[in-house]
């Protein structure tokens, strides 16, 4: 079966808050208008989530407040601990307990964790600013076995909202 997966960073926040910790930073100006344009080019390319995995994050879940007003509803959405500055391992593990119906899954996070994951899971490298969504796909009977090993993933495109 074809899985899709968007690795998507969290959009930009604000370093200038008075919120108490980097968990708790929210998203600036900035953050707010490129979130809902990434949602809006999923949809436009057929990539609509059925799944969210998130970081628990205040900066990840507003990134996907404002990006669900331009999705269709998600079959479920996790704000996970330990998704907040995960590694590859950590993403692995919160996919293998996806749903194997749902075929898109949105992952919601940071960096440098996201990066790495991009790179483990494709064999490529790219850069992952704030709101940058890669967008990978695989053939795989279900999600544990998709991330069973390095490189199996294809990236299809990477979407970056400065070019929006």
């Amino acid at each position: 079966m074809n899985r899709r997966l968007i690795v998507m960073r969290h959009a930009k926040s604000s370093w200038g808050s008075s919120a108490e910790s980097d968990h708790d930073r929210p998203l600036n100006d900035r953050g707010r208008r490129d979130a809902p344009r990434v949602a809006a080019r999923l949809v436009e390319l057929g990539w609509s989530p059925n799944a969210v995995l998130s970081s628990d994050s205040r900066r990840t879940r507003e990134t996907f407040e404002l990006m669900q007003a331009m999705l269709p509803p998600a079959g479920g959405v996790d704000f996970l601990a330990s998704l907040y500055h995960a590694s590859i391992e950590d993403l692995r593990e919160a996919l293998h307990c996806v749903i194997d119906d749902a075929t898109v899954v949105l992952a919601l996070g940071h960096n440098p964790g996201w990066q790495h994951s991009v790179h483990w899971l494709t064999g490529e490298s790219i850069e992952m600013k704030t709101a940058t969504a890669a967008l990978l796909e695989c053939d795989a009977v279900d999600w544990r076995s998709s991330v069973a090993s390095r490189a199996q993933w294809r990236l299809v495109e990477t979407i970056y909202p400065r070019e929006l």
